[in-house]
């Protein structure tokens, strides 16, 4: 086998792997969630058959599940906006200490994605609906 080869093959095999693998996981992942919107609707339409307050104990049901749900993208929304906050901090840190050798170094940079996560504190803190 030719030595330059190896070159071309171990790219090529590394790409096929990897998009092969991105196939499998989402098609794994949209099975997971189907899976799940059927045991959820399963679940309501015997709580809902059981009983005269089953149909109000699966509204109960659904509202709780929707508000744990606003919950958890509130509390992304916190942890997006406090990693942005470091990344634009470090970038200024690092680009600080580039600046040293080389002048011309643009050294506020790091207020991008430092002011990308105040936005998203902000509007986690002071704009964004009650969870109730």
């Amino acid at each position: 086998m030719h030595p330059g080869a190896i070159d071309v093959f171990v790219p090529i095999v590394g790409s096929v792997s990897m998009f092969t693998f991105l196939t499998f996981a989402v098609w794994f992942g949209d099975r997971r969630k189907e899976r799940e919107a059927f045991y959820k609707s399963e679940t309501l339409r015997r709580i809902t058959e059981s009983s005269g307050e089953g149909a109000k104990e699966a509204i109960d049901l659904l509202r709780e599940e929707s508000r744990l749900g606003r919950i958890k993208k509130r509390e992304g929304m916190k942890i997006g906006g406090l990693i942005c906050i470091a990344v634009g901090a470090g970038m200024m840190f690092f680009i600080g200490q580039m600046h040293t050798t080389d002048p011309d170094a643009p050294v506020f940079l790091g207020l991008i994605p430092a002011f990308v996560g105040v936005a998203l504190l902000i509007y986690v803190f002071f704009m964004a609906g009650p969870v109730e």
